[in-house]
């Protein structure tokens, strides 16, 4: 597979296949990582001020790769675009770059037939769920952490893939705004409160519970797949 115009694959300990893609039509840099005997595929959907590097969502990526899910991290805008503050916080158009993702994954010949989830974070959790009011039963699963669900304003109802809201205990203006999206979602949709944890999940151990509960999640709604322990 050569999704994309990218370099050389890299090989984890984990055998799981990296690999630097750049995708159309603006060329968003992101990072493609397939673990064998891959069955579904992750795309990470960032907050404001962050990237396809971001250090949280590479931690619950590699956790989920290790579970035999696939994951795709991507930059939602151009480096040229990226000190636009409108563009920054533009939910209609950080979803239509995430449907012009989607779109060149179900193009790729290896991807095209893997169940989807999404997983967003701040403000790309906003970005997700209008993508997916848009693409029907595509969308299988979506996780959000620390996410403005709110701001998907409109798009609530229309959501069907299930939803997993994950919020900081100590992130109360964020918690109420979860509870009054979760309200306005038709969808199966769960809000977990990780205790202690602020907006970025920074405590010990909490990040990581947000790795555990994405990864069973997303492994209830995409399917089974290897490692289902891990």
């Amino acid at each position: 597979m050569s999704p994309g115009s990218s370099r050389s694959p890299s090989q984890t300990s984990a055998n799981v296949i990296r690999r630097d893609v750049r995708i159309p039509p603006l060329g968003l840099e992101g990072i493609l990582a397939l673990p064998p005997d891959v069955c579904s595929l992750v795309i990470f959907v960032h907050g404001s001020g962050s990237s396809r590097l971001s250090p949280r969502n590479t931690l619950v990526a590699d956790s989920l790769n290790a579970r035999g899910i696939g994951t795709l991290l991507f930059d939602l805008l151009t480096a040229a675009e990226d000190n636009d503050r409108a563009k920054v916080f533009d939910i209609s158009l950080l979803a239509r770059r995430l449907i012009d993702v989607l779109r060149w994954v179900d193009g790729e010949p290896a991807l095209r037939s893997l169940p989807l989830g999404l997983f967003g974070a701040s403000t790309g959790a906003a970005a997700a769920l209008v993508a997916a009011s848009r693409l029907g039963d595509r969308i299988k699963a979506i996780v959000s952490r620390g996410g403005r669900p709110d701001l998907a304003d409109a798009a609530l109802p229309d959501v069907r893939a299930p939803v997993l809201l994950l919020v900081g205990g100590s992130d109360r203006t964020v918690i109420a705004l979860n509870e009054d999206a979760a309200i306005r979602l038709k969808c199966p949709k769960l809000l977990h409160i990780v205790p202690g944890a602020t907006h970025l999940f920074e405590e010990p151990g909490t990040l990581e519970q947000v790795t555990m509960l994405a990864g069973d999640w997303f492994q209830e709604y995409l399917g089974r797949t290897h490692g289902a322990n891990a």
